[in-house]
């Protein structure tokens, strides 16, 4: 395997977990929500996804705690800001402070313990392709579910009834009330939908992506997963697109380090970010008004109710 090739696997592999992220929160914020404890609910599913799996020794079982730890997460979000009213952004903030906390409580004894790799779904004859078999053809089954899911979220919110219902409550839930759709309802599950979803991937950080837990490794991963949202302009092709372009300024940067090229390595280390930010700073430009202004992006403006 040439360099190059190496290059292109990470970046695949850290690009991941940014899509599934990203996808999950596309959908709450279609709903009407949204919930910056993206970066919370990722955490929690990597400790408690490595936990179980080294307790239990399956990646399975893993993989189901940090899926269920995400949506857990999400449901004390939903109650708080569906059942009391709360402050959307104070309380999504406050999901981030707590799920960092307890992530670090839960993953403590397991600092140090490293599980082994899982196994890639191996195409016969087309993962032989120079370049593109390994990259398209040899991939672990959670990058075949990334790229699944995105095309069934646009599915889902295209050409299916509970889609567009999803997305006209987001637009304007007062008027899906008055008509009498469930907006209560749906938004509890979307939120539900955007936690496993974080949860999930925090779970592939930790058994993919390092196959070990250390405390704040999710590393502002769930900031970069909003940016996406907006970034993409809540379109799920272009969430796609987007985690692999900041997957690749995170990998980009890893390798400039190796390379010595005499930058400081915390510029280098920051390059993922400014990327976010100079994004949204050109789409703002490009709109002409702040990204989540009311309207912008045919993004409505939504109330905390």
């Amino acid at each position: 395997m040439t360099t190059f090739e190496a290059i292109l696997l990470t970046i695949v592999t850290a690009s991941t977990p940014l899509l599934i992220a990203a996808l999950g929160e596309l959908v709450t914020e279609r709903s009407g929500i949204l919930n910056l404890g993206v970066e919370g609910m990722m955490a929690m599913g990597a400790a408690c996804s490595f936990a179980a799996a080294v307790t239990f020794d399956s990646t399975l079982i893993g993989v189901a705690a940090g899926i269920l730890a995400g949506a857990f997460m999400a449901a004390l979000f939903a109650l708080v800001v569906l059942g009391f009213a709360a402050n959307q952004v104070g309380s999504g903030l406050a999901l981030t402070i707590f799920g960092l906390g307890l992530s670090g409580l839960i993953g403590a004894p397991f600092v140090g313990s490293r599980r082994d790799p899982i196994a890639p779904i191996d195409i016969p004859g087309l993962s032989d392709i120079p370049v593109v078999g390994r990259l398209f053809f040899e991939q672990d089954l959670f990058v075949y579910a990334s790229i699944a899911l995105t095309i069934l979220i646009a599915i889902y919110l295209k050409r299916t009834r509970s889609g567009l219902t999803l997305r006209s409550i987001g637009e304007n839930h007062a008027s899906a009330h008055g008509l009498g759709l469930p907006v209560l309802r749906v938004r509890f599950l979307a939120i539900l939908f955007g936690g496993a979803c974080a949860g999930l991937a925090g779970a592939y950080l930790a058994l993919v992506y390092t196959r070990f837990w250390s405390p704040g490794m999710t590393a502002g991963r769930g900031w970069i997963a909003l940016a996406l949202v907006v970034f993409a302009a809540w379109r799920p092709a272009w969430v796609l697109v987007g985690a692999y372009i900041f997957g690749a300024a995170t990998v980009l940067q890893l390798h400039a380090q190796a390379a010595q090229w005499g930058i400081p390595s915390q510029l280098l280390s920051a390059v993922p970010y400014l990327a976010t930010i100079i994004a949204l700073l050109l789409l703002s430009l490009r709109y002409g008004r702040a990204i989540g202004a009311p309207g912008s992006l045919g993004m409505p403006f939504v109330p905390d109710r």
